[in-house]
């Protein structure tokens, strides 16, 4: 550029925060254009202001000032099923460290989907700024066969979770139809929104109409485009119905679709859930995936274990498991395709889907499926601000927008690849580099080395 910028020291400590995030090319989101040569500034946390970088642009004074040099930033992205860990024993060690692993993945916000009451106070700490990580939103304990007992009991838990600050909650298998429709109207009465898997009881169709703000793995249009006479066997017709893709019947789906597009309802794919653990893929290849340095070896090891056991069942031979991942890839792009909003989720850390890196593996199986760029992008940022009611407050780089974005070397909307590798991140208005973010990555490399 032919014009420099001044260092500045702000005299008001109000203004001890303030950042000037200059020649950056912002992907900001509000479409799928790129806003060239543009400096951010960046007060209490929030975007003053976006400015073109011109001959005639006045010079900028901030106290901190960050030097793009003509890389991107965008809003940066979500990981909208996440489980994070419980400090069982005291120790927030490895929620800390999940908190890292999102961020320097680029990962900004996140929805913990099987909520502990240890997850309140990390909510806490991470959204004050205590803890660095992603802003976080957290279900409440699951809603399942074991803990839901009657519609009375369901309710009231509902009550519970709410009093207890959940974002949101849980649901799992083994809710029956009339405990659902407590949860339902209980979740409404007390203004909490849920969603999760579809128990075989409750079916796709009245779990839309209960009013499931998500439904978490694309769980339950398979069931539902089975032929209405076909009892379904869960001992013989492997995990999440798979076995019995080949009678699916296609031609209801329309129908499935104008419902959920109805109810307002969102989806979370998890695709790459189902291509590292319920895939044909060996368990002791992704062992050997590079970011299983970053968790403990004898979490790997179980996630070996649980995978390991269904292939020796024959269960993820490729003849059963193929069909059933086309047919996914096929449902998921039917649904977006035809307007369905999805939240960009991956389900970690379950099994060999690492925090944040399992992200990046979720994007390349969507962009493998069809989906383009730019409504990918959407799927973690738009998408999750929506589905959160913030749609006003972050998910795009805008004036008056909080300022959390990630800075990357090439145009995302070219390029998904240069998200794996942020040259820093934004978070409530602070700068985090990349020689931070890697700092953070060698020290958890080191709490879980192999002995």
């Amino acid at each position: 550029m032919g014009f420099f910028f001044v260092l500045l020291v702000a005299l008001n400590p109000v203004l001890a925060q303030d950042m000037l995030v200059t020649n950056v090319n912002v992907v900001s989101m509000e479409n799928d254009q790129i806003l060239e040569n543009q400096a951010i500034y960046v007060v209490d946390g929030k975007i003053k202001d976006i400015i073109p970088l011109t001959a005639q642009t006045p010079r900028m004074y901030s106290e901190i000032i960050i030097d793009g040099k003509g890389a991107y930033v965008f809003p940066g992205l979500s990981e909208f099923h996440a489980h994070l860990p419980v400090a069982s024993d005291g120790s927030t060690q490895l929620q800390e460290e999940s908190m890292w692993l999102y961020l320097a993945n680029g990962v900004l916000r996140i929805r913990s989907m099987l909520g502990n009451p240890t997850h309140i106070a990390l909510r806490d700490k991470v959204n004050a700024g205590e803890i660095p990580g992603p802003r976080v939103f957290i279900s409440g304990p699951s809603f399942n066969a074991n803990s839901v007992t009657s519609p009375e009991q369901a309710a009231q838990m509902v009550k519970d979770q709410k009093e207890a600050r959940y974002d949101h909650l849980k649901i799992h298998p083994g809710v029956e139809l009339n405990e659902m429709w407590a949860i339902s109207k209980t979740a409404q009465e007390v203004g909490i929104p849920f969603g999760g898997h579809v128990p075989l009881a409750v079916g796709l169709k009245n779990a839309l109409n209960s009013g499931y703000k998500s439904v978490e793995h694309m769980d339950g249009y398979l069931e539902t485009l089975l032929p209405d006479d076909l009892v379904i066997d869960p001992t013989t017709s492997g995990p999440f119905n798979l076995k019995l893709v080949g009678q699916v019947q296609m031609d209801k789906l329309p129908g499935l679709i104008q419902l959920t597009l109805d109810k307002g309802t969102w989806v979370a794919p998890t695709l790459t859930l189902f291509d590292r653990y319920f895939g044909y893929i060996p368990a002791d290849e992704f062992r050997k995936a590079p970011e299983m340095k970053y968790l403990p070896g004898l979490l790997i090891q179980q996630w070996v274990n649980t995978k390991k056991q269904l292939e020796r069942t024959g269960v993820l031979d490729k003849e059963n498991v193929a069909p059933y991942l086309a047919f996914r890839r096929k449902l998921f792009m039917e649904l977006h395709n035809s307007g369905v909003p999805m939240i960009l989720s991956s389900d970690s850390p379950q099994v060999f889907n690492v925090p944040g890196f399992s992200i990046h593996h979720e994007i390349a199986l969507m962009s493998e499926a069809g989906m383009s760029n730019y409504e990918i992008l959407k799927t973690g940022s738009v998408e999750p601000a929506k589905y959160m009611g913030q749609e006003a407050e972050w998910g795009m780089i805008k004036k008056g927008m909080a300022a959390d974005f990630v800075m990357v070397e090439k145009n995302p909307l070219e390029d998904l690849k240069t998200m794996q590798k942020p040259m820093g991140v934004v978070i409530r208005g602070k700068w985090i580099g990349q020689e931070e973010l890697q700092a953070q990555l060698d020290q958890i490399e080191q709490n879980h080395l192999r002995k």
